[in-house]
């Protein structure tokens, strides 16, 4: 036992008197350079939020928010909605499509307190591409 400890003694010892020197011991491993490589940035795998636990905190119900939507868009029609997290806030996202006008009109509802947050017109270009994107983050959310 006392071996052990006069090693360990003489280790620690044998360290601060090398510090102190300015000895300093290459490591065999090499350091990390990155010159003219990309990295990919992992983020932490988020448990996805169900539609009970997103209505669960929602402070209003659907039909209001789907009533404060289609004031915005006159004579559309709800072609698709969802209740979400986009950006940190809980929404409802109606997609309302009108007569004799191409694409949709997509409003956001805030689902704490039934403001509207967002409205864009999506032409069919565009809403292709984002059901594309769509599909893509849910194939690979599967996959996690």
């Amino acid at each position: 036992m006392f071996k052990v400890i006069a090693v360990a003694v003489a280790i620690a010892a044998t360290t601060t008197v090398a510090g102190a020197q300015g000895t300093t011991y290459k490591s065999a491993a090499k350091p990390a350079t990155q010159t003219g490589t990309t990295t990919k940035h992992h983020r932490s795998a988020k448990k996805a939020e169900t539609q009970a636990q997103l209505q669960k905190e929602a402070k209003i119900s659907e039909e209001t928010a789907r009533a404060t939507a289609l004031k915005e868009v006159p004579n559309g029609t709800v072609k698709s909605s969802e209740l979400e997290r986009e950006k940190g806030k809980l929404i409802y996202s109606y997609d309302i499509t009108v007569p004799g006008k191409s694409g949709i009109d997509e409003v956001n509802v805030n689902a704490i307190d039934g403001s509207v947050v967002g409205k864009q017109h999506e032409s069919p270009k565009t809403e292709k591409k984002e059901a594309a994107q769509e599909a893509k983050e849910k194939k690979s959310a599967a996959k996690k």
